[in-house]
């Protein structure tokens, strides 16, 4: 009988120890099988990251002192780039149709008339011949110096604030570079500290180094876009101004006579 039991002892352990291997390998197979699959699932999941994402993430690793005052300059000269260029297309003029109306007004109606149609017309041009009507009876010199001076405060109220866009524009790959410089030093500390030359004791420094200048370079580029923008539409209405300067003092002259 003790034979017995313990050859069934012995069967039991051995069929409860084969029981409890497979259990175990098809648990780990099925965890494998688990883990493979998400790290499948994950991988695309991580290709698949639109821009934003992708660029709030480069964003995060570039570090928040540099990279914050970087978007910072990125913030403030849209602000000013978007703010003039309101500014300026409020301040076209059709130069063309304000001269005959001015033209036509001095026909029918006079100084007087001409004057009013420069007070119902916004932009620097209609103001100019304000200015320039205005002193017509003091002569046309007179007239002439008016315009003249007033151009230039008209120019002036054109190039506001444009010179903090190409500060920006400046600053920003000059932080960029500097964050350069500073994760450059601390990969090297870092490499000092250890004693060892190891790639991952600087691919971090030298990471966070990299994406410091792209974005400051970006930044550089997206408002150096804007920043010509506005300088070509401020020659323009500049170019205007002086056209009609010139067409007003020969409605002046032909209108004295």
């Amino acid at each position: 009988m003790k034979r017995l039991f313990s050859i069934l002892a012995i069967t039991g352990m051995m069929v409860f120890g084969t029981a409890n291997a497979t259990t175990i390998a098809n648990t780990t197979a099925a965890t494998t099988t688990v883990v493979t699959a998400t790290q499948e699932d994950e991988a695309p999941a991580e290709e698949s990251l639109t821009f934003h994402q992708e660029l709030k993430k480069r964003f995060i690793e570039g570090g928040p002192e540099f990279m914050g005052i970087v978007l910072l300059c990125l913030i403030l000269g849209l602000a000013i780039a978007i703010e003039r260029i309101i500014f300026l297309n409020l301040s076209t003029t059709n130069t063309k149709k304000l001269t005959q109306k001015v033209e036509d007004a001095l026909a029918s109606g006079g100084v007087e008339a001409a004057k009013e149609v420069c007070r119902n017309t916004k932009g620097p041009i209609a103001s100019i011949y304000y200015q320039g009507l205005d002193r017509t009876d003091e002569g046309i010199e007179a007239a002439e110096k008016a315009v003249v001076a007033y151009g230039g405060v008209q120019m002036g109220q054109l190039e506001k604030n444009v010179s903090w866009i190409s500060l920006f524009i400046a600053l920003a790959p000059m932080l960029g570079f500097m964050g350069t410089v500073i994760g450059m030093i601390q990969a090297f500390d870092k490499i000092e500290a250890a004693g060892d030359m190891q790639p991952s004791l600087v691919a971090g420094g030298i990471k966070v180094a990299l994406l410091t200048t792209v974005f400051g370079l970006v930044v550089a580029i997206i408002l150096q876009i804007f920043y010509n923008y506005i300088i070509a539409k401020i020659d323009s209405i500049v170019n205007d101004m002086e056209d009609a300067s010139i067409t007003l003092m020969d409605l002046l002259i032909r209108h004295k006579k």
